[in-house]
């Protein structure tokens, strides 16, 4: 995902440290190739050590170092890096930044820098809040300068309030989407409606009908079409995944939910994903007090949930529309059928029944079929993978629409 990009690491000081030792590791594992720059402050709390073995490569701490290369190391790191991540940044790195002053290797390199810069403060709330660091981030954004907000939470000091370092799956997340951002912007302009995880169809109080969905391939579409600039809204079952950033996401627990969700949104979006599982039945009668256990059988009578991607082929018009099917046999016999019968551009086709795809896994064995019946079958792969097909194959629709 980041193989062979280059990301200059810049860390400040602050108890917050120690969290970019995860952060790197990360970036490592996706590929990225690391170079860190510490200042003297940071080296306080974690040793340049620590950071050297985890980026494979040597740590800058001071300017006037015996240098490492013959190269003027600050122009050659501002140069080399396709990527430059401050975290965590101080209220101090964000002001010389803001106002132009450069007096150690940090800043110097930042300063000579054409690479984005991507900022995760780090600091007291009552820091944070203040009107100038406020005013200097500010500075920062309207010169292009992007930034992971910080986390609220308990503070080293004691305190309670926004300030924290953001997690590190939220920094590398961050660098992600800047890489994707600068490289596809496929969607940009375009409205996408996504829809994730399962519904749960209430029995009583305490008990549901529902599936195996994990929301991992619509979430992972969300994000996806996000970084290729497109705004989305997220309509979301159940699930135990974070929100992602960015994208406006609308909690529904039931099909009848989601439906009334949907058509709200439908009318504004120019692409439709319907990756969620819905419930095609539920109760006809719920209890409003607890089923008691008895010596004799239970019987549940169950209505039909209202069939959503029917519903949206028939009002589709010009817009895209994709579905997805999951089955346990004659995956794409029914899948070709509900291509047609629901007036889609094209279905994936969910393999369930293979050991390492489907719900809760983080890979999938899918194939898509288009409208005019053509089929494409793709081996075990990412869901982050698959998000891209996905997109790819919408951007040549859009392309052959206009």
């Amino acid at each position: 995902m980041l193989s062979n990009k280059n990301i200059v690491i810049g860390i400040t000081g602050g108890i917050a440290v120690y969290k970019s030792l995860d952060v790197i590791s990360r970036l490592k594992k996706l590929g990225a190739n690391i170079n860190v720059i510490m200042t003297k402050s940071a080296a306080e709390f974690v040793t340049p050590l620590s950071f050297q073995s985890l980026s494979q490569n040597y740590v800058i701490t001071d300017m006037f170092d015996e240098p490492k290369t013959w190269d003027v190391e600050h122009i050659s790191l501002a140069q080399k890096a396709d990527i430059f991540l401050i975290a965590p940044a101080t209220a101090n790195i964000i002001g010389k930044i803001a106002n132009g002053i450069a007096d150690d290797m940090l800043s110097t390199t930042v300063m000579a820098t054409q690479a984005p810069v991507l900022i995760a403060p780090a600091m007291n709330t009552n820091m944070y809040i203040n009107r100038v660091v406020q005013r200097n981030i500010q500075i920062l954004k309207d010169l292009g300068y992007k930034f992971v907000d910080p986390a609220s939470g308990r503070l080293a000091c004691g305190d309670y309030g926004v300030g924290k370092l953001a997690s590190p799956e939220d920094i590398v997340e961050g660098v992600i989407s800047l890489f994707n951002g600068l490289s596809n912007k496929t969607l940009k302009g375009k409205k996408v409606l996504i829809t994730a995880g399962p519904t749960q169809e209430p029995i009583d109080p305490v008990r549901y009908i529902t599936n195996h969905s994990s929301g991992k391939m619509g979430y992972s579409l969300a994000k996806a079409s996000r970084d290729r600039g497109a705004e989305v809204v997220l309509v979301s079952g159940p699930t135990n995944l974070e929100k992602p950033k960015g994208i406006e996401v609308v909690d529904i627990v039931t099909a009848n939910q989601m439906y009334d969700t949907v058509l709200k949104h439908f009318d504004a979006a120019d692409i439709i994903i319907k990756a969620a599982a819905v419930a095609d039945y539920k109760p006809k009668e719920v209890s409003n007090n607890k089923i008691k256990k008895t010596d004799s059988n239970l019987s549940i009578e169950l209505s039909r949930n209202p069939d959503i991607l029917l519903e949206l082929g028939s009002k589709k018009k010009d817009k895209i529309l994709v579905g997805f099917a999951a089955e346990t046999r004659d995956l794409l016999e029914n899948a070709k059928g509900k291509v047609n019968r629901k007036n889609l551009d094209f279905i994936v086709a969910n393999n369930i029944t293979e050991a390492g795809a489907g719900f809760k896994g983080d890979t999938n064995i899918v194939s898509i079929i288009d409208s005019f019946g053509n089929i494409e079958k793709y081996d075990k792969m990412k869901k982050e993978d698959i998000s891209d097909i996905i997109l790819d194959k919408i951007y040549d629709l859009i392309n052959l629409k206009e």
